[in-house]
């Protein structure tokens, strides 16, 4: 379908759309279940894209937020957004084959928060409450965490003890991370913080891949699901910014019929390009696509060590079934294959 309205020109945002951390998860699901017979389970969705799941739940995958859902013996793998340890503990006890497939970004937050509560340190943590990736971050060290997601939620922290670290949920936009930490150091002036921002490099590129066109934009396209803090993030940018027109959709069946002049458009980092595609191809643009790219990702997360394994003991019985040399056969190169195409082609 195309829209009603008269789109003039679409500016897309770049980068957009999957991260790393995505990539390497999307790419480890699509490998389980090419590798084990139905059903596969998941530990919570895979990444927060409807389309996503949806496409994985055709392919036999059950989505469970309780890992005594899965029966005893089959395989599973445990979100992108990281897991508390009692729930890879269990997984580990319960299925047949566990990958993890928790993004590196979030197990370095995992670990700051370890290292911190051993040193003796009360941890502020800035997150939205009930978001995956805080639940499983917090669950690391409860008795030493407390959760913040405002300036007033900051305020009314007591005084502590002990000394004091501040850590984040790594998919916060800058501006809430910003606001919340500096009411953070002005409470606790002696304040820890990590050398390395705990904020994912990718929302952060999305994010100011946005700012750069928002000022030219009449209306704005923010491709991604409603359960995705990222692309809520987003959305919420774009209306600061001051457009007054600000869609946040699954699709292209979701665009309204009165979008017209310039059309900003991005994606989430669990959006898929082939729906950025199709969303360029409902608005149907009359003086086409303007890329807008402020910087370059080459970032690579590869996947998890026991996918790794499996990959490459399925390469062997290929190999030695097929009657081919061993040390002839070429190497599995996981990085040069696109995570939408792996969906596309499940």
């Amino acid at each position: 379908m195309t829209t009603d309205a008269g789109v003039d020109k679409v500016l897309l945002c770049a980068p957009r759309g999957f991260c790393a951390g995505v990539e390497m998860a999307i790419k480890a699901l699509a490998w389980m279940v090419r590798a084990f017979e139905p059903p596969v389970y998941c530990y919570h969705e895979i990444v927060h894209n409807k389309l996503v799941v949806d496409r994985f739940i055709e392919r036999g995958v059950v989505f469970v937020d309780d890992i005594a859902e899965v029966p005893e013996g089959r395989p599973i793998m445990l979100s992108a957004h990281g897991s508390a340890p009692e729930v890879v503990a269990a997984a580990q006890q319960r299925g047949s084959y566990v990958v993890n497939a928790v993004c590196p970004l979030v197990t370095k937050v995992h670990h700051e928060v370890k290292v911190r509560a051993n040193k003796g340190f009360r941890i502020i943590y800035v997150g939205h409450e009930g978001h995956e990736e805080a639940v499983g971050t917090m669950a690391v060290a409860p008795s030493a965490i407390s959760r913040v997601e405002s300036v007033e939620d900051v305020e009314a922290l007591p005084e502590f003890e002990e000394p004091t670290a501040l850590l984040a949920q790594t998919t916060l936009s800058h501006r809430e991370w910003t606001e919340v930490a500096d009411a953070a150091k002005q409470r606790f002036p002696d304040l820890w913080q990590p050398g390395r921002s705990d904020l994912c490099f990718a929302t952060t590129n999305r994010q100011s891949a946005l700012t750069a066109i928002a000022d030219q934009c009449d209306a704005i396209v923010v491709i991604g699901s409603a359960n995705s803090s990222n692309t809520n993030a987003l959305a919420k940018l774009a209306l600061e910014a001051g457009c007054s027109q600000v869609y946040r959709i699954n699709g292209p069946d979701e665009l309204p019929h009165n979008i017209e002049g310039t059309v900003g458009v991005t994606a989430g980092a669990s959006a898929p390009d082939d729906v950025v595609e199709a969303v360029i191809e409902s608005l149907a643009p009359t003086h086409g696509v303007e890329e807008v790219r402020i910087t370059e990702e080459d970032e690579y997360f590869a996947p998890p060590r026991d996918i790794r394994d499996l990959l490459q003991a399925l390469d062997i019985a290929t190999t030695v079934g097929l009657g081919g040399s061993l040390d002839a056969r070429p190497p599995l190169e996981d990085r040069r294959i696109n995570a939408t195409d792996v969906l596309l082609k499940l």
